[in-house]
């Protein structure tokens, strides 16, 4: 590989050591992502390849730390990768979030709004810095969040949300859109338990 490597015209090594290492970093966030998910998986498939490629760039590159521009490419690659590795991870909107709506406001209208786009929510009544307030509870796909927060800004523009990760999920009431919806929570129930 690394005759092969070398055998090339000096100015594309940089560019291949700057893609490998956009590559190597994005699998390595996706990998940690996939861990922090429980995707039990997926999370080793991409360790595998994540080493793989790292293995065979740094072994160039520290064969070569005379050239200052493999050293640039390589911190580079690294840089954007990050960026990249992230931008795919919002892509695919993996998961799940519990989102909490916190009210002043009658929320019985955007309860109604909730409940006809089939989201389950919990309602509970509490008190506030400024008096009672009505907390909305709704776990929901990621995918769903922008749809989510639309419908909430719409029907109370004051309200308060909170968003967290949710590792694991069982039960519960979530929008289905036909077939594909229902193979696609089953394939990751699958994968998330590692059959």
């Amino acid at each position: 590989m690394v005759e092969i490597i070398q055998s090339l015209p000096m100015w594309v090594i940089p560019i291949l050591i700057f893609c490998a290492r956009i590559v190597d970093v994005s699998i390595g966030t996706l990998r940690i992502v996939f861990l922090s998910r429980g995707l039990k998986v997926l999370a080793p498939i991409c360790g595998f390849f994540e080493v793989l490629i790292w293995l065979v760039v740094i072994g160039y590159v520290m064969q070569n730390l005379d050239h200052w521009y493999n050293l640039i490419a390589y911190a580079l690659g690294f840089a954007v990768g990050n960026y990249v590795g992230l931008q795919i991870e919002e892509a695919l909107a993996m998961g799940f979030l519990s989102v909490w709506i916190v009210t002043t406001e009658d929320a019985q209208g955007l309860l109604n709004k909730l409940d006809r786009e089939h989201f389950g929510t919990t309602v509970v009544g509490a008190r506030g810095a400024r008096g009672k307030v009505r907390i909305i509870i709704a776990i929901i796909r990621r995918k769903q969040l922008p749809k989510l927060v639309r419908m909430v800004r719409k029907s109370n523009p004051q309200a308060f949300l909170t968003v967290q990760d949710i590792r694991t999920v069982r039960g519960g009431v979530f929008p289905y859109r036909g077939h594909a919806a229902r193979r696609e929570h089953l394939l990751a129930d699958v994968i998330r338990k590692g059959r």
